[in-house]
């Protein structure tokens, strides 16, 4: 049953969410893209949101400033996010034009605005909740696009409230998170999506 419940922490890492924001998008959006359009971003996604922070935390390891993948040390996730933040910022750059794909674009505006946030937090030595930042702001993403599209997401939203509530159950089985961590790292997500929503809704 542990194993069950921890494995939420696992499938639901940070790491993935943002490709999953744009998996999602790609899916929902009833505008047709070109195959080669589409599978260029997907892998722009993949290399700035997941195989680069994982290179950067062994670069990172080697020099001593963090210890553990799991950055348990409210200190060590200071370089990890400022680095995040950097990824973040040339996707939005070069990567999800606010002219060609505004949904996009603004999606990881506010994931830029979220790990501002989770730096700005960790500087007062509070260790908000990646995970739930994380989760938090991919449900509030998926809620706007059922805004902005006029879809029925209901199921796929109930999913996620799921899923934030499974993973935030096993962030305290594991004793990552107290409570309060948890509570305000859902809200900065949240949040920081929510914050765009009058930008492309």
């Amino acid at each position: 049953m542990k194993f069950f419940i921890r494995s939420f922490s696992y499938i639901f890492h940070p790491l993935f969410m943002p490709l999953v924001g744009v998996l999602l998008y790609f899916y929902i959006s009833p505008r047709y893209f070109n195959p080669e359009f589409l599978y260029s971003k997907v892998f722009a996604t993949v290399i700035m949101t997941t195989v680069i922070p994982i290179l950067s935390y062994f670069m990172l390891k080697n020099l001593q400033l963090v210890t553990s993948i799991h950055l348990s040390n409210v200190k060590e996730r200071r370089w990890p996010l400022l680095l995040q933040m950097l990824f973040t910022f040339i996707l939005i750059r070069l990567i999800f034009d606010g002219y060609e794909i505004p949904e996009l674009y603004f999606f990881f505006v506010g994931i830029l605005a979220a790990s501002t946030g989770a730096f700005l937090i960790a500087l007062f030595k509070f260790k908000a909740s990646l995970h739930m930042i994380a989760l938090s702001g991919v449900l509030f993403y998926i809620i706007g696009l059922s805004l902005h599209f006029g879809k029925n997401l209901l199921p796929l939203i109930a999913a996620f409230i799921f899923a934030c509530g499974a993973t935030a159950t096993s962030r305290l089985d594991m004793r990552a998170h107290t409570p309060a961590e948890l509570v305000v790292g859902f809200i900065v997500g949240a949040v920081s999506q929510f914050m765009v929503y009058s930008y492309w809704i």
